[in-house]
């Protein structure tokens, strides 16, 4: 044996190995190696021998052959930034609602034109191939979607960003309608496998819960803690690329799934008891198993805090790991290279974890660990609404995290200390910041740890951000307003234009070229070409064509049939009544008395669509839903509505419907209630496509009309300083009374029209529009609605005046890319140095 060893050559290093794979040829990105890559996966890796059209094998080989061609990138990427030693930004976010990746990966490695020649050469077809592509639903909304628009721009500029979240093994909830109602059912969107990740079991994390706590003294006579006892879970990461946009880079975004660290319990199973057995399995597995459970039960409750801090934990352990690995251990220089940017307040466990993990696990006194906390740590606010500021219950934390509990309470006494001595004697201010609401069942408010463990709060648009440092967190923003500041959202135009409109696209790049998919700004060159009769026409006729695939989705998935002649009036968000599309639906039915009462004189043809999810346990929400299904059925049922009005209502709203639907749209529905929406990113994306805007002065909405100007946009309602006016005396019944429009509206609703074999049906919804505690003040804003609707419509008949504001709309949305939003971050939060990925060579 010793002679045989003796014979062998010896190992190659790692670094050996890695050289002998970089100094591989690069694939190619011509038709030809692109077929035979997909051949080669098709046959060999996927087991297949024929080709039957589009299936789910073929989407999967194509996916793995522009995986290979991003896996050289990949690597690259990760030399480059180990190799200069750069500082670096970690985006800790519980949704990632990322979509698609195809359409997405072939625009940015600029491989989409060989890839359809490629396939076509096989007998296939690139977008029937690209519709067995499952979305990857890791959100509920447009956090989610911020979050991998922000991925795409931090590639794309050559950032050193990773993102960390949960690998969901069912996404957000596929929804069915029935009988008018939203039906939930599981979207197992990985039934099939995900292609695009990467398991990483090198680099899995150990994440505690439970157990208890002990004080010890250290080797050198210093009393420390531990936790001990835990019940220990296992984090394993999932990589998924982020390509920037023709340039090289490819960022990681690093998913965890829950897992056991034992399989089964071997004395159990002997025992005969086989479900005890796995009982700890099962238990570990369901921390990411569903997005976000309900959290109307203390089971959903104490499952959504296990995973924020299953998150928390595993990312900063991730992160730590990788610098000890670079620096020889050394945490000397760790905060300034490194940033730990929080998406909202579901990751916040991060302040005590890593205080936890520097004191506790790394060695280090109280004041450094805090020093570098507070140095790494920066917040975004996504939320004006107090209820969802997220607060958990301090008996929650003792069981589940005892240890993060008593680094909360010695935070919160720093904290309040401070608070004292920048105003003394001032108790009430003291309960009022303080981190643990007092009370018979104490809560942890969540956001506040945030803001104490950050250097930086952020809003997310300029009202909103106003708004934090007047309302919400006013306490904060005088004791330290250095930190607070403004990043107004964007989306990524990669995917919200350049990709999802291609027909738009390409008369783009015809008319100014296509310098604008790497900077937005340049759009504004299009503005001339608004005077441009010919222009005109071209944009059109794009249009018209977004227009007929948007209606063919609406038939497929409806049955309702759209006129692409007609103005579509589009509303697609999540559902919540701060989002109000119960005043949408009361104008629907407005529209629908006008038309009943021969009233279409210089009428306006209309199709109506809304869409979005509401939450399972939000019963009001899911009752609007019934309320626009309804409607719609009787509207859509009624000659007299032949070719004047439709609605509908699309089932199971998703990142690859609007992909569809925001090409198609005219007149883009932003009509919250002002001062509730934090910013919004469907409205840039609505006007990025040229749809134009009715809405109210909320979130971005007021960024948005600044931008286009005055005449492009139709405003309505009241502002914030006026909602919080009226509040004061607010009666929805005297507005009812007084104006003929919305009394006629109400009558009908109440007289059970829409519901006329489900008694009192509707009669949540009534109490809550006549209520004067109705926070979101639909019956106030609804003539102002109606007057701004009207004023749509006759715009929309003056076709080429609406033309012209399309394309202007289109031509002022340079400032809603996340392109900008993350250099602002950059250059105000993260300060990192761009770093241009190796060369593929």
């Amino acid at each position: 044996m010793q002679d045989k060893a003796k014979s062998s050559p010896p190992p190659a290093s790692s670094a050996e190995g890695e050289g002998r794979i970089a100094n591989l040829p690069p694939l190619g990105m011509d038709p030809k190696s692109l077929a035979d890559d997909f051949n080669h996966y098709y046959c060999h890796i996927l087991g297949r021998d024929r080709y039957k059209g589009a299936t789910n094998s073929t989407f999967k080989a194509l996916a793995i052959t522009l995986r290979a061609r991003l896996m050289e990138r990949w690597k690259n990427t990760r030399y480059a930034y180990e190799e200069s030693d750069c500082r670096r930004t970690y985006y800790l976010s519980l949704e990632f609602l990322m979509g698609r990746a195809l359409g997405n990966t072939m625009l940015n490695l600029d491989a989409t034109d060989a890839v359809r020649e490629a396939l076509y050469g096989l007998g296939l077809d690139l977008e029937e191939i690209a519709e067995r592509e499952p979305d990857a639903g890791l959100g509920n909304g447009g956090l989610g979607r911020l979050a991998a628009c922000f991925l795409d721009s931090c590639a794309t500029l050559q950032l050193p960003v990773k993102g960390y979240g949960l690998r969901y093994e069912y996404g957000m909830f596929r929804q069915e309608i029935i009988d008018g109602y939203q039906v939930e059912e599981p979207d197992h969107w990985l039934r099939g496998g995900n292609p695009w990740e990467m398991e990483r079991p090198e680099y899995t994390r150990l994440v505690q819960f439970g157990g208890r706590t002990e004080t010890y003294t250290d080797d050198q006579g210093r009393k420390r803690v531990r936790w001990v006892d835990t019940h220990d879970v296992l984090a394993i990461p999932y990589d998924t690329p982020i390509p920037g946009y023709r340039n090289g880079t490819v960022n990681t975004l690093r998913l965890w799934k829950s897992t056991a660290t034992d399989v089964f319990d071997l004395d159990e199973f002997n025992a005969g008891s086989y479900p005890e057995s796995v009982a700890a399995k099962n238990a570990a597995e369901h921390i990411t198993m569903v997005l976000y459970p309900n959290d109307a039960s203390e089971n959903g409750k104490i499952l959504r805090l296990r995973q924020q801090y299953f998150l928390a934990s595993a990312s900063l352990k991730d992160a730590i790991a990788e610098w000890k690995r670079l620096h020889d251990g050394d945490l000397s220089t760790f905060a300034a290279k490194n940033c730990f940017q929080l998406n909202d307040t579901h990751p916040s466990c991060a302040v005590p974890e890593l205080m936890r993990l520097l004191v506790d696990e790394e060695g280090l006194e109280w004041e450094q660990a805090w020093r570098i906390t507070t140095a790494t740590m920066a917040y975004t606010n996504h939320t004006l609404l107090p209820e969802a500021l997220e607060r958990w219950p301090v008996r929650m934390f003792r069981e589940l995290l005892p240890r993060l509990l008593e680094i909360i309470y010695d935070i919160n006494v720093q904290f309040l200390s401070e608070v004292a001595m920048r105003w003394p004697g001032d108790t009430g201010r003291q309960q009022r910041m303080s981190i643990i609401e007092e009370g018979p069942d104490p809560q942890i408010r969540m956001a506040y740890l945030a803001i104490a463990g950050s250097f930086s709060v952020n809003g997310v648009a300029e009202l909103h951000s106003r708004l934090l440092k007047e309302g919400l967190f006013r306490d904060f923003y005088e004791l330290w307003p250095e930190k607070f500041n403004n990043k107004t959202n964007g989306v990524t135009q990669r995917r919200w234009l350049a990709a999802c409109n291609p027909g738009l696209r390409r008369l783009i790049d015809d008319t100014i070229h296509n310098g604008w998919i790497a900077d937005l700004q340049q759009l504004r060159k299009l503005a001339p070409y608004a005077e441009d009769p010919e222009f005109r026409r071209r944009w059109h006729a794009v249009k018209q064509k977004n227009k007929a695939r948007l209606a063919a989705l609406v038939e497929r998935d409806t049955g309702v049939r759209f006129d692409p002649e007609a103005l579509f009036d589009v509303q697609v968000k999540r559902m919540h009544e701060y989002k109000r599309q119960l005043l949408n639906i009361l104008h629907v039915i407005h529209l629908y008395i006008r038309i009943k009462a021969g009233d279409t004189e210089n009428w306006t043809n209309r199709c109506v669509l809304i869409g979005g999810k509401a939450a399972p346990g939000y019963a009001q929400a899911k009752l609007i839903i019934k309320l626009i299904n309804n409607v719609a059925r009787r509207i859509n049922a009624d000659p007299a509505t032949e070719g004047l009005l439709r609605a509908a209502f699309l089932p199971n709203y998703r990142v690859s419907a609007m992909e569809v639907i925001c090409p198609g749209t005219d007149l883009s529905e932003q009509i919250s209630t002002a001062g509730k929406e934090a910013s919004g990113t469907g409205n840039m994306k609505f006007m990025m496509n040229g749809a134009l805007t009715i809405g109210t002065l909320d979130g971005a909405n007021i960024e948005i009309r600044e931008e286009v100007g005055d005449d492009h946009f139709f405003l309505f309602g009241l502002t914030e300083h006026e909602v919080h006016e009226q509040r004061k005396n607010y009666d929805p019944n005297a507005i009812i009374a007084g104006d003929e429009n919305l009394s006629r509206v109400m009558n009908l609703l109440e007289s059970g029209h829409f519901n006329q074999f489900e008694a009192g049906l509707f009669n949540p919804i009534v109490h809550s529009i006549r209520s004067p505690q109705d926070p979101w003040m639909v019956a106030a804003d609804f003539p102002s609605y109606v007057r701004a609707q009207e004023q749509a419509a006759a715009h929309y008949r003056d076709r080429d005046r609406w033309i012209t504001s399309s394309i202007l709309n289109t031509a002022a949305s340079g400032r809603f890319s996340t392109d900008r939003t993350i250099k602002e971050y950059n250059e105000e939060i993260w300060k990192l140095t761009p770093v241009p990925a190796l060369p593929v060579k």
